[in-house]
């Protein structure tokens, strides 16, 4: 058994250019080995389990959807809102929801303290995301690549 406590993790945050786009999250499966870009199963791991931090007023990433990729959310803490194809729905510490494939979504802190959620996601090879605001394409073959029709940058078309 390969055991991890999740306060030992390190937060790896991230921010777009402008800072429109700003998160942090620990990468649980990767402190228990999983190799992310691997394409042996063994190394893969069957599923990606993460805790995602949402700063106050913040939103992590753009609108997006997930060509084969379930995804699993549980708020530990905090309130958001979570943008989706019928609107947008409130979120709170004790909710859990789910967004399947081809169900895009985003996330918004609205409240006053981080927002915090377990992410746990099914890792599919061959996934592939869509970004309906700005119409471009995020594909993996092995390496990720945004494009268009040419390659690009990942907040093209965001900010």
């Amino acid at each position: 058994m390969h055991k991890v406590n999740t306060k030992d993790i390190a937060e790896d945050p991230w921010s777009s250019p402008s800072g429109k786009f700003t998160g942090a999250s620990k990468g649980i499966s990767e402190a228990l080995g999983r190799k992310p870009f691997s394409t042996d199963l063994n190394e893969r791991h069957p599923f990606d389990v993460e805790i995602t931090r949402i700063p106050p007023g913040k939103t992590p990433f753009p609108y997006h959807s997930h060509s084969a990729q379930w995804e699993f959310y549980h708020v530990i803490s905090g309130k958001g809102m979570v943008r989706h194809k019928d609107g947008t729905t409130a979120i709170e510490t004790a909710d859990a929801f789910l967004f399947r494939p081809d169900e895009p979504h985003q996330f918004t802190n609205v409240g006053s303290e981080d927002l915090l959620l377990y992410v746990v996601a099914d890792n599919p090879t061959g996934e592939s995301s869509y970004y309906p605001d700005s119409k471009k394409w995020l594909v993996r073959s092995p390496e990720r690549r945004l494009m268009r029709g040419e390659s690009l940058d990942y907040y093209d078309g965001e900010e």
